[in-house]
């Protein structure tokens, strides 16, 4: 059932309206026509094909409306100068409507993984919304923030960036009430020049704020440790390592399958257990932990809701198929994340197999980052398969660090990265599938898997 009537979303962004349409409703937005679902808004985006030319399949499909730069026939729709800035400010319109609270989260590393713990921290106190996967860019957050139910509490938004202005942009749609930032990278370093840049990109959050909103970050990152003295936004620091952090985690103790540690904040204190592996995990533990205990959430649900977690889908998955452990971690990937899986990949018992793909938009970086990754690489597994243009890199750096030529290969082609790794796998190995979203190295495990016919 239709919540916003279009005259409503005309006057939050301007846009026209054929007053006999004035009543119609819709709830949600999707700019895909053949994903369209009954009582949705078409947005008709113009991109490397224009979305106009889908409008009559979208209303075919059951959309409600169509949010467009103009119209070809006799639909309801809203008409405004560009869809894509016109979809934001519908949001805006949406969220402030609702009223709920706001909790944006960004960081280079992990930022998925933390939204999804924070809202699983806050779904056993609140009526909780959040972002879906991949939805955390100018297009899939003011989607997101539509999809919302109206009673919705608490909306938990990821926030992405590859270049600056655009997590302003998305701060002034989400305007969040209390704002996360994970960790400075250096993920999209080429875009934005250096980890400096970066940090810049990521305090834009800060500029959807209001005086009394609450900022929670790393107290561990050396770049984000000294933002209070900028800001004069309440900041709470959360870490493991700087003793001067407000919510801490000590005695850190990974055992299979389970990750614990001791929360202190103030003068509380309580353990954690987490169904995951690799440390890497506490940071974005420790800022749920956070965010929780600000909006209220009691010790005892913290924990429960933190023993219930379990990370989404291609994030670190650790599968049992055919004889092998497999480690599936094909979301995306930047140094500090192959680092991360690379410990996780050496804990294991076994034989380690490490098939790694680029590490994209590193810009400058780019070598020195892919070499020092080999390095690693060469510590943690005893057969490294690299693939992509910057492979050689990493496998120079496998070699530097003392791995046998047979055991370091390169590759630039995926079927024979894959024959290989048939050839040279066993069961009992452990393997790790790790690399940047554009390089799919989901393929190589499928192919991997697949039974020859």
């Amino acid at each position: 059932m239709g919540r916003i009537t279009l005259q409503q979303a005309a006057q939050w962004c301007g846009g026209r309206i054929d007053p006999k349409y004035a009543e119609v409703t819709f709830f949600g937005a999707n700019n895909d026509s053949r994903k369209i679902q009954p009582g949705q808004l078409f947005v008709a985006l113009k991109g490397e094909r224009d979305g106009h030319a889908f409008i009559p399949k979208a209303m075919e499909n059951g959309a409600a409306a169509v949010l467009c730069s103009h119209c070809e026939g006799d639909y309801p729709a809203i008409v405004v100068e560009d869809p894509r800035v016109a979809l934001g400010e519908i949001a805006r319109g949406e969220r402030r409507r609702i009223g709920m609270k706001v909790v944006g989260v960004t960081g280079s590393v992990g930022k998925s993984t933390t939204k999804e713990m924070i809202a699983c921290v806050l779904d056993g106190t609140f009526r909780v919304g959040k972002t879906p996967v991949n939805h955390n860019n100018d297009i899939g957050m003011p989607m997101a923030v539509l999809a919302l139910p109206e009673d919705t509490e608490v909306a938990v938004l990821e926030m992405g960036m590859n270049h600056f202005r655009e997590i302003a942009y998305l701060a002034s749609i989400a305007l969040p009430d209390l704002a996360v930032i994970v960790n400075i990278g250096t993920m999209h370093i080429e875009h934005l020049g250096s980890r400096e840049g970066i940090l810049k990109a990521k305090l834009e959050i800060l500029e959807g704020m209001k005086t009394d909103g609450r900022v929670i970050l790393n107290g561990d990152d050396a770049l984000l440790r000294n933002v209070h003295k900028k800001s004069s936004l309440h900041v709470t620091y959360f870490g493991a390592l700087n003793p001067e952090c407000d919510v801490r985690a000590s005695d850190i103790m990974q055992t299979p399958g389970q990750l614990t540690f001791s929360v202190s904040s103030g003068n509380q204190s309580f353990p954690v257990e987490l169904a995951l592996e690799g440390e890497h995990y506490v940071p974005d533990a420790l800022a749920a932990i956070s965010v929780g205990l600000a909006l209220g959430v009691s010790p005892v649900s913290i924990r429960k809701r933190l023993a219930s977690f379990r990370n989404l889908a291609g994030r670190q998955e650790i599968l049992e198929v055919k004889g092998f452990r497999i480690i599936k971690d094909c979301y995306n990937a930047g140094p500090e994340s192959m680092a991360a899986a690379l410990n996780v990949l050496g804990s294991k018992p076994g034989r380690h197999i490490a098939v790694l793909g680029d590490m994209l938009e590193l810009g400058v970086c780019t070598q020195a980052e892919h070499y020092r990754v080999g390095r690693i690489a060469a510590e943690k597994a005893d057969i490294v398969l690299a693939y992509g243009p910057n492979s050689s890199r990493i496998i120079n750096g496998a070699l530097t660090g003392g791995m046998p030529n047979s055991r370091a290969i390169a590759f630039e082609d995926r079927d024979r990265l894959t024959e290989t790794l048939k050839r040279l796998a066993k069961p009992g190995d452990v393997l790790l599938f790790k690399g940047s979203h554009g390089m799919h190295m989901e393929l190589v495990l499928e192919q991997f898997l697949k039974d020859e016919t």
